[in-house]
C-alpha cells in the first residue's frame, strides 16, 4: 500500500482557523486517494503564502517522505509553491509528488525543462556518434592509445558526494528524534526511540527498520 503524506496551505489566519478552503482540500485529497489506493502518515498544514517557500509545515512534509519514501498529495499546484524554481529543485530531490488538480503535473512534468536538456545532450551525443562513424569511414583513426594513462578514475568527489548526502539524512533524523524525546515527559530508551520511528514510517537508508544501534549512531554523530 502507498504511504501518503498530504499537504494543505492556506492563504491567511482567517482562513486557517474557520477551515474555508482547507476543507475543500481535504476533500479532494481524500477522494484522490479514495481512487488510487493508499494509507497517510501524517498531514501538514501551513498558513502561509503561496510565494513563501520557508514554510514550517512544508518543510516538514518534505522532510517526512524523504524519510519514509511517502508520496506527497496536494489539492491543488498553487498550495504547493507558485515559485517555479521551488518546484524544478522539488523534482530534483527525487520526492514523489501529485497535484489532485492535475494529476499530470507530477515529479516528471514539473522537471519537463530537465527533460528538455536531456534531450538536447542525447541529440547532441548521437550527431558525436555519426560524425565518429563518418571520420571512420574517411579513414581517420579514431581513439588515444594512452586513454588509461589521461582516464579519470579520481572518484573523491562522488565519496564525498555520498557522505555529504548521508550527513544530511542524519541531521534531519536527528531532528525527528528529538521532536518525538520532546514529546514526552519520560525519557526514552534507544529501543523505544527506534520503534517511534518505525511505528511512524520512517525507514534507514536501505530501507529498513530502526534499531538501538542504528538510533545510537545517528545520536552520537
Amino acid at each position: 500500500m502507498n504511504k501518503i503524506v498530504t499537504y494543505y496551505r492556506v492563504s491567511t489566519t482567517r482562513q486557517g482557523k474557520s477551515g474555508l478552503g482547507l476543507e475543500a482540500q481535504e476533500q479532494a485529497t481524500n477522494d484522490y486517494i479514495t481512487r488510487v489506493g493508499g494509507g497517510i502518515v501524517e498531514s501538514y498544514t501551513d498558513v502561509e503564502s503561496g510565494k513563501k517557500n520557508n514554510r514550517p509545515e512544508l518543510e516538514k512534509a518534505l522532510r517526512k517522505c524523504r524519510l519514509t519514501g511517502a508520496i506527497l498529495v496536494i489539492a491543488k499546484l498553487d498550495r504547493l509553491s507558485r515559485n517555479a524554481r521551488f518546484l524544478l529543485e522539488l523534482q530534483d530531490s527525487s520526492i514523489k509528488f501529485v497535484c489532485c488538480d492535475m494529476p499530470e503535473a507530477n515529479d516528471l512534468t514539473v522537471g519537463f525543462m530537465a527533460c528538455l536538456a536531456q534531450y538536447e545532450s542525447k541529440m547532441i551525443s548521437e550527431r558525436t556518434k555519426a560524425a565518429l562513424q563518418a571520420a571512420k569511414a574517411r579513414g581517420v583513426k579514431l581513439g588515444n592509445k594512452k586513454l588509461h594513462l589521461v582516464r579519470n578514475n579520481d572518484t573523491t568527489a562522488a565519496t564525498a558526494a555520498l557522505i555529504s548526502k548521508a550527513k544530511a539524512r542524519n541531521i534531519e533524523l536527528q531532528q525527528v528524534i528529538d521532536e518525538i524525546r520532546a514529546d514526552t515527559d519520560h525519557k526514552l530508551s534507544l529501543n523505544q526511540i527506534a520503534k517511534r520511528l518505525n511505528d511512524a514510517g520512517y525507514t534507514t537508508s536501505r530501507g529498513g527498520q530502526f534499531h538501538a544501534t542504528s538510533v545510537n549512531r545517528i545520536m552520537a554523530a
